[in-house]
């Protein structure tokens, strides 16, 4: 597993606290011979509202 850097529950708070949900932390990547980690994975729904 990598090692996180100084800034990522700094990035993790922000990204919660404007809603959005971390799904993943951190993200594993699987290819058949490489193994890969992105810091983490997070999503965020979106609500739009039409007036007429």
């Amino acid at each position: 597993m990598p090692v996180k850097d100084i800034y990522h529950n700094a990035v993790k708070n922000a990204l919660i606290k404007d809603s959005s949900v971390i799904t993943a932390d951190p993200y594993p990547i699987k290819y058949p011979e490489v193994k890969l980690f992105a810091d983490m994975a997070g999503e965020k729904n979106l609500s739009i509202s039409r007036e007429n």
